[in-house]
């Protein structure tokens, strides 16, 4: 039998409280641990970081490239794509498509279509954020017709406007209950409707949500009800995205024009230079050459900017 004489006992009792003490540390630094990481998303969500759910790569590149004013505006394009990436990593990325590309370019066809090769792969990076961009405001503006009926449904029964707006993030799915989100959690921190509400129109410029937008804040300031309103505006929300879609399938053939035309004239080059090994690398070895190149580049892309404007129309 062991005693308070014992050393024995003593040295039970200090291993049981050191095992106790470190179950409570290691408790600790895990709430801690989460707790921080809590705010570390809260802040990415209100500055339009993509969310911290993996460990992102170069992150001396990112750091560097946020301080510079073209990084900044790169990150806000990159937080209105939805994209899960980081200014330093689409940088990084698009540099190196862009070295393959001369790379490839210059041993396939010739030196000259190096520089152009990266050129183009570089100006399609920033093309695919655009289309990326226009394609989640597209989704988001299809969604306006369901949250303006939720947003009816919560005022009708009486719940603030901050709370239908928190029920709505709840209840949509992406793109829409994302941004709502945002919103959610800048009125949690503090900002104001119309602050949080401004801010989501001009990540998602549309001229739908610009007049869901300031029918809220308007009816925010008036402090009356907008039921009414906001029925009308989901009748005609669906009038416009039904409109929206029989234009688009219309459209569509010319879309797909302007795509064709420069593929042809790219195929053609690497036909021509198929059927001939070596053409295109005697034609751009003299300066009419290289000119009569950078024209003709010059005219598709200038027919592919028409025809693009073309199908361009504004509903």
């Amino acid at each position: 039998m062991t005693g308070p004489n014992d050393p024995a006992f003593w040295a039970l009792g200090a291993t049981l409280l050191c095992g106790a003490l470190a179950v409570v540390g290691i408790r600790m630094y895990a709430a801690g641990r989460a707790q921080r990481q809590a705010v570390v998303d809260r802040l990415a969500d209100e500055r339009g970081l993509p969310p911290a759910g993996r460990r992102r790569r170069f992150p001396a590149a990112d750091r560097a490239l946020r301080r510079t004013r073209p990084g900044r505006r790169l990150e806000l394009r990159l937080a209105a794509t939805g994209l899960d990436l980081t200014p330093g990593e689409f940088t990084v990325y698009t540099c190196g498509t862009a070295l393959a590309l001369w790379l490839v370019a210059q041993a396939t066809l010739a030196a000259f279509f190096g520089p152009i090769a990266a050129l183009a792969a570089v100006w399609a990076a920033f093309a695919f954020l655009n289309w990326q961009r226009q394609k989640r405001i597209e989704r988001f503006i299809n969604q306006l017709p369901e949250l303006s009926r939720i947003l009816a449904n919560a005022t009708q029964a009486g719940l603030a406007l901050r709370t239908a707006l928190g029920m709505a993030a709840e209840e949509l799915e992406a793109p829409a209950g994302e941004e709502l989100t945002k919103v959610s959690d800048k009125l949690a921190v503090g900002h104001s409707v119309d602050d949080a509400l401004g801010e989501l129109a001009e990540r998602l410029p549309s001229r739908e949500l610009v007049v869901l937008v300031t029918t809220l804040v308007l009816a925010n300031r008036a402090g009356g009800t907008v039921v009414g309103s906001l029925r009308n505006l989901t009748k005609t929300l669906e009038e416009r995205k039904e409109t929206r879609r029989e234009v688009r399938t219309q459209l569509s053939q010319v879309v797909v024009t302007a795509y064709v035309v420069p593929l042809l004239g790219i195929g053609t080059l690497l036909l021509m230079n198929r059927i001939a090994p070596g053409a295109i690398d005697r034609m751009t070895s003299s300066f009419l050459g290289q000119l009569a190149v950078i024209v003709a580049f010059a005219l598709y892309a200038l027919g592919f900017f028409v025809i693009r404007r073309f199908a361009k129309i504004d509903v």
